[in-house]
């Protein structure tokens, strides 16, 4: 438990503060490797600079609690007395003056308990740099990578044999949720986007159970399994039956930029780097217009995490990052096409854990 929690400790002290919270999540999971939901009952670690851990559990996590080897001091509350004395007890306990969380991760009543128990008590975001803990991968973590690709890869296969012409994008999205499943997928990591004709330019598209795909449309696909606890997210275009000379062009014009995203991975390169190589391909076409979104994002234990790749951040890549190189182009009244990729960075270069055809495709 002490080699797991220094890193913490290290933080606090990089930044200052005299001790970290954190809570169920993803940072939760990696430095215990367990997982905890969030919902209206707080769970709670603090990891001092100097001394003991503590913990605030629900009295009905106990069990669970027990599990992960926690060698600190634990507050439990049950439902009928509430989680308030539990803060209460812990920061009554403690000398500490200054404390850093995960401020996309710790919700508002939990920061309320916290300065409700100790007011003077100084809160700052550490979001950024505990997150960092989970910059690089270790071997078991691309393994699940590798594995949840896979999963998806082999899903994204079996449903695309399956598409006809008159299916709604519900019924593409109900086929590959099934086989995402069926072909050993944990969870999924978000909810499929499954978005044909016009819907295609939306990036972020609900599927409609009332738009059969027709031929000449574009079909995208984004989507990805969980396994172990490591998310796969891949996204592919494809065309119905037949595809203009336009459309052909803008698919190729955003094949080419993924390309050119990927080639430029190298360990020492700036996260701004990629998204440069990438976006100028699309800047240099007559579709410039359609560019909406940055080039990507890191992959792990959450669909999105850092390295986020985009222009402005002069983060050094490193080996071991794993993130996404996902161009795409989108016209409301038209269609959109993304093309996305899950990039390790190895000690040389980069490594495409996705090997799912990209080359234009024709659904028959």
């Amino acid at each position: 438990m002490t080699d797991k929690l220094d890193a913490l400790r290290a933080i606090a002290k990089k930044m200052s503060l005299d001790a970290i919270a954190i809570v169920p999540g993803a940072n939760f999971q990696r430095i215990f490797g367990a997982d905890f939901h969030q919902n209206e009952r707080p769970l709670m670690v603090l990891v001092p600079v100097d001394g003991t851990p503590s913990a605030i559990v629900p009295n009905l996590e106990l069990g669970s609690f027990a599990a992960i080897d926690f060698d600190g001091e634990v507050y439990d509350w049950k439902d009928q007395t509430g989680y308030q004395s539990a803060f209460d007890a812990m920061f009554e306990k403690t000398s500490i003056q200054s404390i850093g969380v995960e401020g996309q991760s710790m919700r508002v009543f939990v920061h309320h308990a916290i300065a409700k128990s100790k007011p003077s008590l100084a809160i700052a975001d550490a979001q950024r740099e505990i997150a960092s803990l989970r910059l690089v991968k270790s071997d078991q973590e691309i393994a699940a990578l590798r594995k949840a690709i896979s999963v998806s890869e082999n899903a994204l296969a079996k449903t695309i044999d399956a598409v006809k012409v008159g299916m709604t994008e519900k019924d593409i999205e109900s086929s590959l949720i099934q086989n995402l499943y069926g072909s050993g997928a944990d969870d999924l990591s978000f909810s499929p986007i499954v978005a044909c004709d016009s819907n295609s330019a939306k990036p972020h598209a609900s599927a409609r159970d009332d738009v059969p795909v027709k031929p000449g449309d574009a079909l995208l696909i984004d989507f990805g399994a969980k396994v172990d606890g490591l998310c796969a997210d891949i996204t592919r275009t494809f065309f119905i039956q037949h595809c203009d000379d336009r459309s052909r062009a803008i698919y190729e014009t955003v094949l080419q930029a993924n390309l050119a995203g990927i080639a430029s991975v190298v360990p020492g390169a700036t996260a701004a780097d990629i998204d440069d190589a990438t976006t100028r391909v699309l800047e240099a076409s007559a579709y410039a217009d359609r560019i909406h979104h940055k080039t990507g994002h890191g992959l792990g234990r959450e669909v999105h995490e850092d390295p986020y790749i985009m222009r402005g951040n002069d983060e050094k890549l490193q080996a071991g990052m794993v993130f996404t190189i996902e161009p795409g182009l989108y016209q409301l009244d038209d269609f959109g096409v993304r093309i996305e990729d899950d990039i390790l960075v190895t000690e040389t270069g980069a490594e495409s854990l996705t090997s799912f055809d990209k080359q234009l495709t024709l659904i028959a």
